[in-house]
């Protein structure tokens, strides 16, 4: 795959979460719904208004639902269009299921036989492609990065929500559609399963082209990694979290030589009282 080509692609389809003005999203049209089956479709893209449809469609192939019981299966095929991707997802089991998706990249520089310098971004198998063997001024940063949602048939359950151990998770302490205005929620942050104290993350209400203001809040876990918040009005909002919490701008040009990037977001929704 050629830089060019990988470039495009990961603008598409990854979650670089760090580019502040566009933001990647899942979105279920509800995160609660009752019958003995039930169809719930899910939005995705990356868009400068939180959950507004105005820049580009999330590539949402790699995505993965868990159901109640802990089954992980690829997502069905979705409809891509250009600033919006769809799936329809059919709810056969009560319970709680998860969408996920979950993007590793690696990009950097290194120093060609002519000293010129030579950029790379890509996966994990375009970089031992494209890179040379024992390359001169080799810098690397590799990113990991997290998005989900969750919806409920019937009855929230909690086994679809175990956290994987790998990278930057939320465990949600309190249950994710079961969360209402006036209540208070507790969620923990872990990185590669150990508690995350002292972090700093973020929660944003939808609905930002209307208010003109942002809105965000900004909390800061404790020293058991958890963070406690009175739920705000209804609505869908967008959790979101980096680390390093001071490496949101790229990668820096007097950084070390290999350094890794996290970031999670989830949408989720809070109901009325």
């Amino acid at each position: 795959m050629t830089i060019k080509k990988t470039l495009l692609a990961l603008a598409l389809a990854t979650l670089s979460l760090h580019a502040a003005a566009h933001r990647p999203w899942l979105l279920p049209q509800v995160t609660n719904v009752e019958g003995k089956e039930a169809w719930v479709t899910i939005d995705g893209a990356v868009s400068e208004g939180l959950f507004d449809i105005d820049h580009v469609a999330l590539k949402m192939d790699s995505a993965t639902v868990t159901d109640p019981d802990g089954v992980v299966t690829p997502v069905p095929t979705p409809l891509m269009g250009k600033q919006r991707s769809s799936v329809d997802l059919k709810l056969t089991k009560p319970g709680t299921y998860k969408v996920a998706m979950v993007t590793k990249a690696v990009m950097g520089s290194y120093k060609d036989a002519a000293g010129a310098t030579k950029r790379f971004r890509g996966s994990e198998e375009d970089y031992a492609k494209d890179v040379p063997a024992g390359a001169s001024g080799l810098r690397t940063m590799r990113t990991h990065a997290r998005l989900e949602t969750f919806v409920t048939m019937n009855r929230a359950s909690t086994g679809a929500l175990k956290p994987s151990g790998v990278g930057l998770e939320l465990v949600p302490v309190t249950h994710p559609t079961e969360m209402r205005e006036g209540e208070t929620a507790t969620w923990r942050f872990q990185l590669d399963g150990k508690p995350l104290p002292n972090f700093e993350f973020s929660l944003t209400p939808g609905g930002v082209r209307y208010r003109g203001v942002l809105g965000e809040q900004r909390l800061t876990t404790d020293a058991k990694g958890e963070a406690s918040l009175k739920l705000p009005k209804p609505g869908m909002y967008w959790l979101h979290a980096g680390y390093p919490v001071t490496s949101e701008k790229g990668m820096p040009e007097d950084g070390p030589a290999e350094s890794r990037r996290y970031s999670y977001a989830a949408t989720l929704e809070i109901l009325p009282e």
